[in-house]
């Protein structure tokens, strides 16, 4: 604490009375002095902003005390809608200079703190951030709800303890009867639990304002685990509350959404016990998700071998991610670069490890045909080794002390994706870099802002830079490109205007023979005609480094009631995408590639594509085939986000759409004129190179004339 009992960025009280919303928190006096600064209310999604005065309760110490107020009744165009947004101070210094911090939440029930509005139907509430900023949220789920605790007793039964209410009906019910409702990840089956009420007079105290009275909310229950458990696989258990009351002598049933789980203590929020349930040891684990926070029960068949050997992988793990082990594995490496080279030997990657997959792979398989001479290594990422089995592959798992080896004293490096930074490029290795598309978004040096997790954009892009100096050979698949590779890369070597080998197979293999082949292979159904949805990834849509989301804005239950009986539809995500979509009740019609590594073949077997940004127009459209844009988001991404390097709305070899009933449109009117003059002037300008030889244009190139 500061001396005057305030913390940096925190907010001290949050409250509101009537449609008042106000916010106090403490700042370093220090930085607000002669400089402009503002309370900054920023919308995740849409970016739009509202900078808002505040004024000063006490600035007589180190961290002063200040405080926002907001008409909320005032700001319903603003906050009427559902969304979230964001706070910052943002202090405007005397060069003109912009910084922004984000508040600190002070770990209140601030979710008990809301607005309604009546008329639109949406609720306005503070919440606390996974990383305990503060931030804001509207939403039409009338539900506030919460577990407070759960543990296991002895015998396996589950305590569960937290509140409820509805904000439409807050005090208005005292007879409401809530019921805890189970459910499970393996069937629709579902359990009921009558829970009983608790008086939270705390919480009125605490948050009521003088106003409201959340004396009946708390509940408290116990849910016997064991009586529950048929099967021996593992299972989840989800967790949502149902209130019920009688108005008018009619019942009135809702239910919660899922159930939260924040628990008193944080280091108790993973919590487990083996219990003998019928004869057999099952171990019940007590979490939340990292995702959303819900409450989750898992249960599975003890093994106290398996477990101790698991622990003691974990354990070993730990200790070769420490960095006394990576500083030493990188010296290793370095000085194994001294090593006398491997002569034609050759390390392929794709996508850092994770696939079998683009143009390695086409070089590859290419070189094993013609050059045969020379020993070939895949990189391949451990928890992606399922992608290589039964490939009759060199397989070397990523960063072990084998690939170390390998690496450090390979004559070449193929790669369609940046190599880590730390990995030094001995002398005597030849790096190909074959990239994994043509430009449309904006790359590396060019691009304005990075959205990404876990950097900033100066970082990102001298970064990339510093790798992309290592690369000895760049394969382009035009002269639109290789402009585009040497500025964006600042990559001053040979560049190899070859086309993409990748697309060799779909000049060589575009056959309806080959076409009826792959949907046997798929098992997909061979009187249907195929929709393929291949989109991009969104910069700033994402769970963490690495973990990007994706919100499915195509309506699947439309396509298949207007299209399902010509129409079938495969998607095929991103690789950097963390969703796993449930498809289940689309069974028959929509079908999950996303983990399928050659999306070639995917080309091949489809009659349309849709797409958005994802350069894998560039490809499809070898094939002459019809391409339909889903660019619901068009001005936000292409303004915001990335940006585009030419005028993609006047370019693209296809109609534009925002709507799933203009996708379906398009589809129709593509089945009578598939292919427009539009698209032959694309395909010149993009495809003139790609006839089925990339491969060993750029095998001739790079290998061939040593």
């Amino acid at each position: 604490m500061s001396e005057s009992g305030f913390n940096h960025k925190q907010i001290q009280t949050i409250s509101i009375i009537h449609n008042m919303l106000s916010i106090q928190f403490g700042f370093k006096t220090s930085i607000l002095e002669d400089n402009k600064a503002s309370f900054l209310i920023l919308n995740r999604k849409t970016e739009s902003e509202k900078y808002l005065p505040f004024h000063t309760l006490d600035d007589e110490n180190t961290i002063g005390s200040y405080e926002v107020t907001i008409d909320l009744h005032k700001e319903k165009d603003f906050f009427g809608q559902s969304g979230v947004w964001d706070v910052y101070i943002v202090v405007e210094s005397e060069e003109d200079e912009y910084k922004r911090y984000r508040i600190v939440s002070n770990r209140q029930e601030l979710n008990l703190i809301y607005y309604q509005y009546a008329d639109m139907g949406t609720v306005f509430y503070p919440y606390t951030t996974n990383k305990m900023n503060l931030s804001l949220k509207t939403t039409k789920r009338s539900f506030i709800s919460k577990v407070e605790d759960a543990y296991l007793s002895k015998d396996g039964l589950l305590n569960i303890s937290g509140y409820v209410l509805d904000t439409k009906l807050m005090g208005a019910k005292h007879d409401m009867k809530k019921t805890l409702i189970i459910t499970n990840h393996l069937d629709d089956e579902q359990y009921r639990l009558p829970l009983e009420s608790v008086t939270r007079t705390d919480l009125t105290e605490l948050y009521g304002d003088g106003i409201r009275n959340y004396d009946d909310i708390g509940f408290k229950g116990t849910f016997s685990i064991k009586e529950y458990l048929h099967t021996s696989e593992l299972i989840y258990f989800r967790f949502y509350i149902e209130l019920s009351y009688i108005d008018n002598g009619e019942e009135i049933v809702k239910v919660s959404p899922r159930l939260t789980f924040n628990p008193f203590n944080p280091l108790q929020s993973r919590r487990a016990k083996v219990i003998k349930i019928d004869g057999i040891d099952r171990r019940i684990f007590i979490k939340k998700t990292k995702v959303k926070s819900y409450l989750s029960v898992k249960v599975y068949v003890y093994n106290r071998s398996k477990e101790w050997k698991s622990r003691i992988r974990r354990k070993l793990t730990d200790i070769k991610r420490s960095r006394k082990i990576k500083a030493l594995y990188k010296k290793a490496f370095k000085l194994m670069g001294y090593a006398p080279v491997r002569k034609k030997s050759v390390v392929f990657e794709s996508f850092a490890g994770k696939q079998f997959s683009c143009n390695p792979r086409a070089i590859f398989e290419y070189m094993q045909d013609f050059n045969p001479e020379y020993k070939m290594y895949w990189s391949v990422d451990k928890k992606y080794m399922k992608n290589f089995e039964g490939r009759n592959l060199n397989i070397v798992p990523r960063f072990s002390i084998k690939w170390l080896f390998i690496m450090a004293r390979a004559q070449y490096w193929v790669s369609n994706s940046r190599l880590p930074l730390w990995i030094p490029k001995p002398n005597h290795t030849t790096y190909l870099q074959t990239w994994h598309g043509t430009p449309l978004k904006k790359l590396a040096a060019d691009m304005d802002e990075v959205h990404m997790p876990g950097t900033n954009t100066v970082k990102y892009k001298n970064n990339f830079l510093k790798e992309a100096s290592n690369w000895d050979y760049l394969i382009s698949p035009n002269a639109y490109s290789t402009e585009i590779f040497q500025r964006a890369f600042a990559f001053n070597k040979t560049m190899i205007e070859s086309g993409y080998p990748r697309n060799d197979v779909l000049h060589v293999d575009n056959t309806t023979e080959n076409m009826e082949a792959l949907k046997q292979k798929f098992a997909l159904p061979m009187d249907k005609k195929i929709i393929l949805y291949a989109p991009t990834w969104r910069d700033n849509q994402f769970y963490g480094r690495g973990k990007y989301k994706f919100d499915l804005e195509l309506d699947l239950n439309m396509l298949r009631d207007q299209l399902g009986d010509e129409y079938i539809v495969l998607l095929r995500m991103h690789y950097l995408v963390a969703e796993n979509f449930d498809l289940t009740p689309y069974t028959g019609f929509a079908f999950d590639f996303s983990n399928y590594e050659d999306i070639r073949e995917l080309y091949l077997v489809s009659d349309i594509l849709v797409t958005d940004y994802s350069s894998v127009f560039f490809d499809y459209a070898n094939l002459r085939r019809p391409m339909i844009f889903f660019v619901y988001d068009i001005e936000d991404y292409r303004d915001n986000l990335r940006g585009f390097y030419f005028d993609f709305e006047k370019t693209a070899p296809g109609p534009l759409v925002k709507t799933t009933e203009e996708v379906i449109q398009s589809i129709k009117e593509a089945e009578v004129n598939p292919i427009s003059d539009k698209f032959n002037t694309f395909y010149d300008k993009f495809c003139y190179l790609e006839e089925g030889k990339s491969a060993e244009r750029v095998v001739e190139e790079v290998f061939n004339k040593r």
